[in-house]
């Protein structure tokens, strides 16, 4: 019967395959219906109130961030999606999970409901875009948290890993990794001050088709401000942006501050990079003149977040601007 449920993707998946998949669902977990929630935590997400009991022990989760947060808290879970631009995992987390490596559920922008069931999750850990057909499929296999909807902002992050602390009752070590990043940012920003390396800073997702400055708001651009930098976008995102739109390399001098900071996703990106970097538009920019073009990896720098990403850029600052 499991075999019969298929995919479904993030965004608009098709009312047969959710049909389906529901009425399997309420065959193979109406018992679970009935389980008693006398001593669970009532938690605040993006659906409403969700229940979760103890400490759950067999997690699943479907979105970078809740993965980090999980590894963070000290839980290695069972599922995980794959990476933004990748096959597995993100690679700055793979030390951390040693050989315990989580089934895959599917790619970024879509799950597979059938992984899901197969690993008997007892909570699961989701994006905050997740599609409310998504979530009433999800809810039926065990308590699923997706995080409240909030404007873009550098600190997003650490109410999503707090809320999925939570949900593990694993919240005292949470605290402890938020708390970690924090010190750390202050030292290097201290260190960044002390060695005069300080300066305008652009972070640049370079793409087959060109490169995007990516938003002041995002994740990675408030480490490298709160490391000391003056991030900027050359107000080339919009307010609610995530990225500009693909730039010109005649257009590169927009983007030529004290520091770059350059992400590439997959091979096809890095390619177009180094086929850009002959070009005369590159290499007349002041910063590359300067030797301060720093290569950074786009899933690290422009799709994952929580603390152990965090601690990885933090590194990655401290190598480029203090070597």
């Amino acid at each position: 019967m499991l075999a019969q449920i298929t995919s479904l993707a993030f965004g608009r998946p098709k009312r047969g395959r959710l049909s389906m998949a529901a009425a399997l669902l309420n065959v193979l977990f109406i018992s679970a219906l009935g389980v008693s929630a006398a001593h669970a935590r009532t938690l605040e997400t993006a659906f409403g109130d969700v229940e979760v009991e103890g400490t759950p022990e067999r997690v699943v989760t479907l979105y970078e961030g809740a993965l980090d947060a999980a590894v963070a808290a000290g839980v290695k879970p069972l599922g995980a999606v794959t990476s933004r631009g990748g096959d597995n995992v993100a690679r700055y987390i793979e030390p951390h999970l040693g050989d315990d490596r989580p089934a895959i559920m599917g790619v970024v922008r879509e799950i597979n409901i059938e992984a899901v069931l197969a690993q008997q999750p007892d909570l699961i850990l989701a994006p905050a875009q997740l599609a409310d057909e998504q979530y009433q499929l999800l809810s039926r296999i065990a308590p699923t948290v997706v995080p409240p909807t909030q404007p873009l902002a550098p600190d997003n992050w650490k109410a999503e890993a707090r809320l999925y602390g939570e949900a593990l009752n694993r919240q005292a070590a949470i605290e402890d990794a938020i708390a970690a990043v924090e010190q750390r940012a202050a030292e290097v920003s201290q260190a960044v001050d002390e060695a005069g390396a300080a300066g305008s800073a652009f972070l640049i997702r370079w793409m087959p088709g060109g490169p995007m400055v990516m938003s002041q708001n995002l994740f990675a651009a408030g480490l490298l401000a709160q490391a000391g930098l003056d991030v900027q976008d050359g107000g080339l995102v919009g307010e609610r942006g995530v990225h500009s739109d693909v730039l010109s390399l005649e257009n590169l001098s927009q983007v030529d501050g004290d520091w770059l900071f350059l992400a590439t996703l997959n091979d096809d990106g890095k390619a177009a990079l180094e086929s850009a970097k002959q070009s005369s538009a590159f290499t007349r920019l002041n910063v590359v003149q300067q030797g301060r073009v720093v290569p950074v990896d786009g899933q690290l720098w422009t799709s994952a977040n929580g603390p152990l990403a965090a601690q990885a850029i933090l590194d990655e600052i401290e190598a480029a601007l203090l070597p």
